[in-house]
């Protein structure tokens, strides 16, 4: 990809409105633009983190055995009728009617669409477990948008629903998409809690939520310095707890002791029984050829709102430091004075081929600019490393390697080996 062919507008200042890291870097790094209040196109760059986090998630949801599905965005009222939440849900439903006058909703979750499907679909418990997931958008019309992508009205997000002959079922597939979760914040390189949670409009027995740790995350949580033991602060509210009072108090799993941090909730995890089944009348056929009523799980993960997240506990002072496994490109070849000296677009082109047929993602910066605005440009996007090809390789055939994290070394151009070890190691 050339610089020159991308649509990538950077901004040396963020627009006034941006109050939150994440949406400042956003958008002076060219990833999204605001269409209307809580709503943002994703531009080239932007996207291309988008999909490395979408791929990931997808990858870890085959992994673990379930199954995808595309549903609409559009549900019809009389689903939500049956399980009252056409008026329970509010004006955070954004309700509409065809050319017929039926009534509509943008979906901001697909509990009654996918129990409708399989109510329908599946017969036995024979066909059980069964685990259905989506990545897709989600509208919700939020009070007060706000923070970019990360309180949109608007946003991608994968959603899958399990259904399980009983509890005991139910439990393992739950423990299931616990540890799947894990292994997605893990491999996308984030440091997250699993926190006890309220369960709100969605419902269930019990759920746990999944914060991404970082100084402007909207929620609350306390969390044990020596164990796994952590909980939404929601909760200890409900019961007239005080929050000051935690910090540095026994765990109360008598390991450690408690500290308060801040959190960005990116996925939520529900046991939710009987609740939508009952409703529904989503039955199957048990062992004794009796109707039996389904046991529901519903597990959900902000994929756009882990983008935000991700560069919330991942910047300095120069813009976005993306782990490795988002950054939307792996390399940025800066090559200084390409559009005038031919031995220097030479050999840029000739490195950028041949580390593209390697299988790395490389940009190249074939700009007219100098050095300065070329470095800044690419330490805003957070690229991991930076290629520098100018003065010192006309001079000396070298070339000087630049991680965004802030090493730095000069090599012989053609030693693509150290190269890519500097890449990798960084």
């Amino acid at each position: 990809m050339l610089f020159s062919k991308i649509l990538l507008p950077t901004l040396k200042d963020a627009p006034q409105e941006a109050e939150v890291i994440s949406h400042k870097l956003m958008l002076r790094a060219g990833m999204v633009r605001k269409v209307a209040s809580g709503i943002y196109t994703w531009l080239p760059l932007g996207l291309r983190v988008l999909r490395k986090i979408e791929n990931i998630v997808r990858e870890e949801m085959d992994a673990s055995g379930a199954q995808e599905v595309l549903m609409p965005m559009v549900q019809p009222k009389e689903l939500w009728q049956e399980t009252n939440r056409w008026e329970k849900m509010g004006p955070e439903l954004l309700r509409l009617q065809d050319r017929h006058e039926r009534d509509f909703c943008l979906g901001p979750t697909h509990e009654e669409v996918i129990t409708d499907l399989i109510r329908n679909n599946v017969k036995s418990y024979k066909e059980l477990p069964i685990n259905i997931y989506q990545i897709q958008t989600k509208f919700r019309d939020e009070v007060r948008p706000r923070y970019g992508v990360m309180r949109g009205r608007e946003f991608l997000m994968k959603d899958s629903y399990s259904f399980n002959a009983d509890e005991a079922c139910l439990e393992e597939t739950y423990q299931k998409m616990r540890n799947t979760y894990k292994t997605v914040l893990e491999r996308i390189g984030l440091d997250y809690k699993i926190v006890s949670a309220d369960s709100g409009s969605i419902g269930g027995d019990a759920s746990e939520e999944f914060h991404v740790l970082a100084e402007t995350g909207e929620d609350t949580i306390a969390i044990s310095d020596s164990s796994e033991f952590a909980i939404n602060t929601e909760l200890l509210l409900k019961d007239g707890e005080d929050i000051s009072s935690l910090e540095g108090k026994p765990s109360p799993d008598g390991n450690g002791t408690i500290q308060i941090k801040k959190g960005i909730e990116v996925g939520h995890i529900f046991q939710l029984g009987k609740v939508y089944a009952e409703d529904m009348k989503a039955n199957v056929l048990n062992k004794e050829g009796k109707a039996s009523t389904l046991h529901m799980g519903c597990y959900g993960i902000g994929v756009s709102r882990l983008v935000a997240a991700a560069i919330e506990q991942n910047n300095d002072d120069k813009g976005i430091v993306w782990p490795h496994g988002i950054a939307p490109f792996d390399i940025n070849i800066i090559a200084i004075g390409y559009e005038k000296d031919q031995i220097i677009s030479e050999a840029a082109d000739s490195l950028y081929a041949e580390l593209i047929s390697m299988g790395y993602e490389v940009i190249l910066d074939d700009r007219k600019d100098g050095y300065g605005t070329k470095m800044k440009d690419s330490e805003l996007m957070g690229i991991p490393l930076n290629i520098i090809i100018g003065k010192q390789f006309i001079e000396n055939n070298e070339i000087e390697l630049k991680a965004r994290t802030g090493e730095s070394s000069s090599n012989d151009i053609g030693d693509t080996k150290t190269i890519l070890d500097f890449f990798k190691n960084k």
